[in-house]
């Protein structure tokens, strides 16, 4: 079985996480942008970053055997820096046009501020302007109300429904994104957000379409393997190998391949080269390099 996590946050992660994650059968990841714990409090600071996303993560999770991707954006944590986000919006469109950026996300809410709404919509517009998809996530607290304000807020901009993913939807309100045309992104975690068992009740009682699974792993306390051992437990509820990846592996390149820059086709393990470099970097320390 090939898996498929499209938000996982790799930079968190060490290169043991990567040979795990290859050896369970994810063979392609996305990685938004995102709150790296401290806050950032220059624009040069998201310049560096975001050269990472779509430079050295890139070429080290190629060494380990998984394609990489990216979505490019201000995050929702840091966004109510006015005076830096004004700064990091004006430089995002060049970031917009690489090569591997997918999805303008993540975005949306985490405190629902009037400079969140601001620059929700502003990355929204931005989307629709480079024909980008939407990655959005929700807010952990007031959940419910900041999904509805979500959905608000995108027939407000007016992007289709079709090119949006909310994320991080529980039983509360994946019915609330149901009643659109926006696809449905649930983050498998440990202790919070979405388990296994859970996901599964949620696909049983919903059904596959549009349906997207992922482990949203970081620097908190996360597994990088909750895609695989979702599909371990649908498989144990009795879905088949087919369903199954569907949602693990078809879905989610299905709705970023809206970008032109993903395909069902191209996500395959890369040919493993350790003896490469990426700007004279190796992904070595003193061990024999693989190749093949």
């Amino acid at each position: 079985m090939r898996y498929f996590d499209p938000h996982i946050h790799m930079m968190s992660r060490t290169t043991d996480d990567y040979e795990a994650m290859a050896a369970a059968g994810i063979v392609g990841v996305i990685e938004p942008a995102f709150w790296q714990g401290q806050p950032r409090t220059h624009a040069g600071s998201f310049i560096d970053y975001f050269d990472a996303l779509v430079g050295w993560e890139r070429f080290r999770a190629s060494q380990f055997g998984i394609r990489h991707y990216c979505t490019i954006a201000m995050n929702p944590k840091e966004a109510n820096n006015v005076a830096v986000t004004e700064e990091v919006l004006r430089i995002m469109p060049r970031y917009l046009e690489k090569d591997g950026v997918v999805a303008v996300g993540e975005i949306g809410y985490d405190d629902m501020t009037a400079a969140e709404d601001r620059f929700f919509a502003e990355q929204m517009q931005m989307a629709v302007e480079h024909e980008l998809p939407v990655l959005i996530h929700t807010p952990h607290r007031d959940k419910k109300n900041g999904t509805e304000r979500t959905i608000a807020l995108i027939r407000e901009v007016g992007i289709p429904e079709h090119m949006v993913v909310i994320d991080h939807l529980n039983e509360i309100t994946l019915p609330l994104v149901m009643e659109t045309d926006c696809w449905r992104g649930h983050s498998i975690y440990p202790h919070t957000k979405m388990s296994e068992q859970r996901m599964v009740a949620l696909l049983q009682q919903y059904g596959t379409e549009k349906m997207i699974v992922n482990s949203a792993a970081d620097w908190g306390r996360s597994d990088p393997l909750k895609v695989p051992k979702t599909g371990e437990a649908m498989r144990e509820a009795g879905f088949d190998e087919a369903t199954i990846e569907k949602v693990l592996f078809l879905n989610p390149i299905e709705f970023f391949a809206q970008s032109g820059r993903i395909s069902v086709d191209e996500v395959a393990p890369p040919e493993i080269d350790q003896t490469r470099t990426w700007e004279d970097n190796s992904v070595l320390r003193g061990q024999e390099p693989v190749v093949g």
